[in-house]
């Protein structure tokens, strides 16, 4: 399957799902970033959501798609990993995926700035989300290869940042996605690529 190359409007917000524009002031967009993000970690609270891992039962008959609207609506746990990280799912639609996060003090490499991995672990859920949407019910994914580029230092002066997620290609077997890091001033941070395996999903023994 391979999602359409148009921007689709976002099932949480009705806007589509792309990076800044210079017609928008930086400042307004991180404002508005930030309020996005503290009204979809509400509704996830209000729908009773918390960091956890999914029942497979709960699991059963659901799309990929389906399955991440119910995080983003509480009804399905957020992984623990957004916890650790501070960052968190904002958005979706079918083949995209957006991850947004401050950087922070405690994000830091000796070199002070923010570790590499920060921005590999919010790239690598942007890219796995996106293949994830395109996943029809009763089937899986696991990463198989992740390639990032760190273009642009960040600090915990730079406000919130976007992981933006993208699917190439979903197959039977393989799928591939790039994904993007973006401040609210449109200036790229980081890029990478992945590539996905596509299997049946087997249910975790309890």
């Amino acid at each position: 399957m391979n999602p359409p190359t148009s921007q689709p409007p976002s099932p949480t917000t009705g806007a589509p799902l792309d990076t800044p524009t210079a017609d928008t002031p930086a400042a307004d967009i991180a404002r508005q970033w930030l309020a996005q993000e503290a009204a979809v970690r509400a509704r996830m609270l209000a729908g009773g959501g918390r960091a956890g891992l999914a029942q497979p039962e709960a699991l059963v008959g659901q799309t990929g798609l389906a399955q991440m609207q119910a995080m983003l609506d509480g009804r399905a746990p957020y992984p623990h990993i957004c916890d650790t990280m501070d960052f968190c799912l904002v958005d979706i639609a079918l083949g995209k995926a957006v991850f947004q996060g401050t950087p922070q003090l405690k994000h830091y490499n000796p070199l002070g700035t923010v570790h590499g991995g920060w921005y590999a672990t919010l790239l690598d859920s942007a890219l796995g989300c996106a293949v994830h949407t395109t996943l029809p019910a009763g089937r899986a994914y696991t990463t198989a290869e992740l390639g990032v580029n760190i273009v642009r230092a960040a600090s915990h002066a730079s406000g919130p940042l976007r992981a933006v997620g993208t699917v190439l290609h979903t197959g039977r077997q393989l799928a591939t996605a790039e994904a993007r890091i973006v401040g609210a001033d449109g200036k790229l941070y980081a890029h990478a690529t992945t590539t996905c395996l596509v299997f049946e999903a087997v249910p975790r023994k309890a």
